[in-house]
């Protein structure tokens, strides 16, 4: 009897659609085969799309079929499961043409190896050609309407949640305050890409598989434009219509730096010291270093001067004790929980009354942006028209909605421009609310970032840390002065005007912001 070959596949692209794509297909070539008295001797099943060629199972059936030295037949459930590409399509023809196939069975579809019957296997397999490429140009068109209505494509990036409701992406209330913090520490100079991924590691950050990223997934994070509110399709940029989680300088400043990142030297192995590059030494100037020392049955890290600029005779300091010392200076300038919300119910209050009497809106920003998108539309049209290159247009495009965007962010924060003291005198509230949390804990490197960002001269001398407050901080030290005390601006004068305003425990104002 003829050999039978039974062959059934189903796409990888929709798996719940056909999840019982195999077993139904089998289960009904069984009936038919029953049926009509056909015996199978060999079965090939596959999951693979065969909108393109190069399907491994397919290829091997193809392969025995030209090596068999007997005709064969092939059952399937329908021409589209063989094929839906003109090569898999042509070389089935050619099998038939050749006599190396004599029957083709489909329990949907009639075939015969005559003129008339090849003609409709070829309408059949023409049909699913045009089936897969319409569903393509449907799917793109898709996505071009979904990105002119700013909506983002797939799956949220890190930072950002899918809302099923907006179907489109918002920041996530956790991830997206880490994105900040990265972005801030990479810009500080505080780490590499290997460090960043340790940080994410640390707060635990998992990727879509749940495991820890990689240094490429941390690259993609840090060269991400949606933290900025930007969608990147085939390499042409369009603007997000959800919000950002960075501005647009912060996030060019990252970019600038893993530019000029790109052909490191070579240098050692950076060792894990996070007080390195707080202080200098007391008696000398030299700078502090750090090393590890072995005794008492552990591995302890010190900290000493470097000696370069000659002789001293400072000592070593344990690490425990730098960090326990620098705990209890910023003690000096910490305040607790009901003064940070007393501060901030101040704060909020002075910023309503500010906002009523902000007269207008910056002319010079809505000209700006107004030129901006007019640009943005001759360049479409002379891209269109085809008077400039698409690498030009798209080059020239992204540089023009990075300055949309960036004259968006200032155009939203009009009122702030110029008069914004709210945010410095914000940021010192959380600074000293924050000192506070971290007298208490032993996250090193938050506490040294801490102290750079609000301690000047930083010592070590005598095995004694010392530094003198930068401005505002120092009036927080004498608290029965005053515990917390500011000012701001007065706003009965003019606004270039300050006069006093004074937070709640205070009595005199002592610094102008």
């Amino acid at each position: 009897m003829m050999k039978y070959f039974l062959y059934a596949r189903k796409s990888t692209e929709d798996e719940e659609r056909q999840v019982m794509s195999i077993e139904a297909q089998l289960s009904e070539l069984a009936d038919y085969a029953k049926r009509e008295n056909i015996v199978i001797t060999e079965k090939f099943i596959e999951s693979k799309s065969a909108k393109k060629p190069g399907r491994e199972i397919f290829n091997e059936m193809i392969e025995k079929i030209h090596s068999s030295k007997e005709p064969i037949g092939i059952m399937a459930w329908h021409p589209d499961r063989l094929a839906r590409n003109s090569i898999d399509g042509g070389q089935i023809i050619y099998l038939v043409d050749t006599g190396k196939i004599v029957s083709l069975r489909f329990p949907t579809f009639w075939c015969e190896p005559t003129p008339q019957g090849m003609f409709m296997l070829q309408v059949a397999f023409g049909q699913s050609k045009y089936y897969s490429d319409n569903l393509s140009e449907n799917v793109k068109r898709g996505f071009r309407q979904k990105i002119k209505r700013g909506e983002w494509l797939n799956m949220a990036p890190f930072g950002y949640i899918n809302n099923a409701e907006t179907r489109n992406i918002e920041p996530h209330p956790t991830e997206s305050r880490i994105v900040q913090k990265v972005f801030e520490e990479f810009i500080a100079g505080e780490h590499t890409l290997k460090s960043v991924r340790e940080r994410l590691i640390f707060w635990n950050v998992l990727g879509k598989l749940g495991k820890h990223p990689s240094i490429s997934q941390v690259q993609r994070i840090l060269t991400n434009p949606a933290y900025i509110g930007l969608i990147k399709f085939n390499n042409e940029t369009f603007e997000g219509k959800f919000k950002p989680i960075l501005p647009v300088a912060t996030f060019e400043a990252v970019q600038k730096i893993l530019k000029n990142r790109a052909k490191p030297r070579k240098s050692k192995q950076q060792h894990n010291f996070p007080f390195r590059g707080l202080l200098k030494c007391g008696e000398c100037d030299a700078a502090i270093t750090a090393q590890y020392a072995h005794g008492n049955g552990g591995t302890y890290r010190y900290y000493r001067c470097t000696k370069r600029l000659g002789p001293c005779s400072q000592k070593f300091l344990q690490e425990y004790e730098v960090a326990e010392q620098i705990k209890e200076r910023l003690q000096q300038v910490a305040i607790s929980d009901e003064q940070k919300d007393q501060a901030e119910e101040k704060i909020n209050e002075w910023e309503k009354e500010t906002n009523k009497n902000n007269s207008g809106y910056a002319q010079n920003l809505e000209n700006s942006l107004s030129q901006t998108e007019q640009k943005l539309d001759k360049l479409v049209n002379a891209f269109l028209d085809g008077d400039i290159e698409k690498e030009t247009y798209l080059k020239r495009k992204e540089e023009l909605m990075k300055t949309k965007k960036d004259l968006q962010e200032q155009k939203s924060d009009f009122g702030h421009q110029g008069h914004d003291w709210f945010k410095p005198m914000r940021e010192f509230i959380f600074s000293a609310h924050l000192a506070k949390k971290l007298a208490l804990s032993n996250d090193l490197i938050e506490i040294k970032s801490l102290v750079e960002k609000i301690g000047t001269n930083r010592r070590l001398a005598g095995q004694k840390v010392s530094w003198l407050w930068k401005k505002p901080y120092d009036i927080l030290v004498d608290r029965t002065a005053c515990p917390v005390l500011l000012r701001g601006p007065d706003l009965n004068r003019e606004p270039r005007g300050y006069g006093p305003r004074e937070l709640p425990g205070c009595s005199t104002p002592l610094y102008n912001f």
